[in-house]
């Protein structure tokens, strides 16, 4: 990997430093990157790397600074604002693209660039981290082990607590409703519009639809047509959410938005031992016409670990092989046990329920 160039933008953000740590680590060398000179320098120097200072609003001032750069690892959030602007600077500069959003609508911007990335042999991958990799491979194997479903339900049930950028997308996402598929399209529905009893592998929980990135993803992956995604919760709090969307439209508000982006911002992600503690139950479900079940699981590391590992994985892949050009999913780039491979898993079970 050392004959090829790697950029971190938002390298001193969160997850941005875990990764650039880790690929240190590991004797890499990536560029860090971010819009504060200050904050990028100083992470740079302190791990012996090149920095690089520069904002995210046109593509055009964005690609010249990938000019020497064979893949970028876009990790500052929230997405929506940066990432086609990013996505269409990669395309112009024939550099890979990757990110760890969980942004439905970042997804499908990167789906709707598939021919223009094509043409210019460049890789358009987006949530190469917990977003989305386990739950993307385990839709991968449900729809092998039941290739005619027409209906797949995918969630997880994580402790490990948000870092200031996933806090901040959260709010953003509050606004605009629910997400689920249906018949093929991404279709807005309630906060919380389907509340169901789930065992993610650690008992059963009452769980809640969430607008997880899966409901773009899993549908390239599997071709199946009506997805929704839970994540457990309390049920006083799964009320709570449901009252929101008496307000949603005022959630939307720029004053609203830029306070509770604010206070979004003041949340710490966790510690080490609070990683190492919190691995995470991923749980699949595919239905078919005729009523029959499967339903999948996988225990994996903590979301932050996964996405540290996952993210360095398929920029492994990248450097190491002539990839086609064009938008993947990440099992469809690294393949379906990409999940199982990381450090910390175990394996994917499928079962009749």
């Amino acid at each position: 990997m050392t004959d090829h160039s790697f950029m971190i933008y938002g390298a001193y953000g969160y997850t941005g430093e875990l990764i650039a740590r880790e690929a240190v680590a590991r004797g890499l060398q990536p560029i860090l990157a971010g819009r504060d000179d200050d904050r990028v320098h100083a992470l740079a120097q302190e791990l012996g790397l090149e920095s690089r200072a520069f904002g995210l609003k046109e593509a055009s001032e964005i690609s010249p600074q990938l000019a020497d750069v064979d893949v970028l690892l876009h990790c500052a959030g929230p997405f929506s604002a940066t990432a086609p602007q990013v996505m269409a600077a990669c395309i112009q500069a024939h550099t890979h693209y990757l990110d760890i959003t969980g942004e439905i609508s970042v997804f499908e911007h990167a789906f709707s660039r598939h021919d223009d990335a094509v043409t210019a042999g460049v890789v358009l991958c987006c949530g190469v981290g917990f977003d989305v990799v386990p739950t993307d491979c385990l839709a991968a194997y449900l729809a092998e082990a039941m290739p005619d479903a027409t209906a797949l339900a995918l969630g997880f049930d994580s402790r490990s607590g948000f870092s200031p950028g996933t806090a901040k997308t959260s709010v953003e996402g509050l606004a605009e409703g629910g997400k689920v598929r249906r018949d093929g399209r991404v279709t807005t529905v309630p906060l919380a519009d389907s509340v169901r009893e789930i065992d993610f592998g650690d008992g059963p929980k009452q769980a809640m639809t969430i607008p997880w990135g899966d409901i773009s993803t899993a549908w390239r992956t599997t071709g199946i047509g009506n997805i929704e995604v839970y994540m457990p919760m309390a049920p006083k709090r799964i009320t709570q959410v449901k009252r929101l969307n008496w307000v949603r439209p005022l959630l939307g508000l720029a004053p609203l938005q830029a306070l509770l982006k604010s206070r979004a911002g003041r949340v710490q992600g966790p510690d080490a031992g609070q990683r190492e503690s919190s691995p995470t139950h991923v749980w699949g479900e595919v239905r078919n016409a005729e009523g029959e079940v499967r339903v999948g699981r996988l225990l994996v590391a903590n979301g932050y670990t996964v996405t540290l590992h996952a993210s360095l994985a398929i920029v492994a892949q990248l450097f190491a092989g002539d990839t086609a050009g064009g938008a993947y999913t990440p099992s469809q780039l690294a393949g379906r046990d990409l999940a199982e491979r990381l450090p910390g898993s175990g394996k994917v079970t499928i079962s009749a329920e």
